[in-house]
């Protein structure tokens, strides 16, 4: 699985705002609304901060398991599902990539130890379990995410952050919608799953920090890419001013 996290281009990481300390499932800070910047695109709070980390670290396990998803997964419909994982997580991780140094937010390399885990229970399965954890596992965290995005696209002052909610929103329920059409879903237990979380640490629900240095992984988009990245120049205009250096910290 490592590989698979490595693939595409590089390009070195920016420092930037204190890391978040908590990013679970339904919850993306412990003070969502504290401002820790002004920006020129509207005020970024630590919520802010931990949706743009939390759209990043998504993508690295989804990515790579829709990868694995084409090489083990046994139906049509679990190749379909994996394919828009990939394409899907590259266009978010594009958007997540050029507008972390705008805001000054540090983006994270590796997804979360529960988001690896993941990975791990579905590629130990073989043949029909496979798929069937597949869709199960991805329609339940998808389902989880989905009203995250809501509330952060509906209280959000920001205009980058906004955008990102609306790309955010459009890929999750593409995702859910694939894998609800591979007739796997279980969802007596999936939305009990979904609505009934396992209490685990902070420190298994977190993407750790990049080292310093460190080059920043890429997910490419394949060459047969449909989902399109934010357009961050007409996002940035949509607040009314031009492109200009990052903001500075409030604290």
């Amino acid at each position: 699985m490592g590989t698979a996290f490595v693939g595409g281009a590089l390009s070195l990481t920016l420092a930037a705002l204190a890391y978040p300390s908590m990013l679970g499932l339904d919850t993306v800070s412990t003070s969502n609304d504290r401002i820790i910047a002004n920006t020129q695109w509207g005020p970024l709070t630590e919520g802010d901060r931990d949706f743009v980390v939390k759209v990043r670290a998504a993508g690295l396990w989804e990515y790579p398991l829709g990868v694995i998803g084409l090489q083990k997964g046994q139906s049509p419909a679990v190749k379909t599902a994996s394919e828009h994982l990939i394409d899907g997580h590259a266009a978010l991780d594009t958007t997540c990539r050029k507008m972390a140094p705008m805001l000054n937010i540090t983006l994270p390399n590796v997804a979360s130890p529960q988001q690896v885990a993941f990975v791990n229970q579905i590629n130990a399965k073989t043949g029909k379990d496979f798929d069937t954890d597949f869709a199960n596992i991805l329609r339940m965290t998808h389902g989880s995410i989905f009203n995250t995005i809501a509330k952060v696209r509906s209280t959000t002052k920001n205009t980058l952050i906004r955008a990102l909610a609306d790309q955010a929103n459009d890929t999750v329920l593409d995702h859910i919608t694939v894998m609800e059409k591979t007739g796997l879903v279980d969802f007596e237990q999936t939305l009990f799953q979904q609505t009934t979380p396992p209490k685990l640490p902070s420190s298994d629900l977190t993407p750790p920090p990049p080292p310093a240095g460190q080059p920043m992984v890429v997910l490419t988009p394949p060459p047969t890419a449909t989902a399109v990245p934010v357009d961050i120049d007409a996002a940035a205009a949509g607040a009314g001013v031009a492109p200009a250096p990052a903001p500075t910290p409030t604290g």
